[in-house]
């Protein structure tokens, strides 16, 4: 992927690089308390966004950045 490249230059807000242990853990906590509520043959089931706070996330969202150069644009 040599030739791979972001086409917009959108970047996250602070210096955190990824939400990926953020996003584990509140799918985690999810499939934990579905398990459990098929085991109570529950039919009302929570969505992930009843269990977990994206706001708690390490990023606090995306801003476009016109300045970004093309060297933090490569992926």
């Amino acid at each position: 992927m040599s030739r791979s490249y972001k086409k917009i230059k959108i970047r996250g807000i602070t210096t955190a690089t990824s939400e990926k242990k953020d996003k584990r853990a509140a799918n985690r906590k999810l499939r934990r308390i579905i398990k459990q509520k098929n085991i109570l043959e529950e039919t009302v089931l929570p969505k992930l966004r009843e269990i977990s706070n994206v706001w708690a996330f390490d990023k606090d969202g995306k801003i476009y950045d016109a300045e970004m150069i093309e060297k933090e644009l490569r992926k």
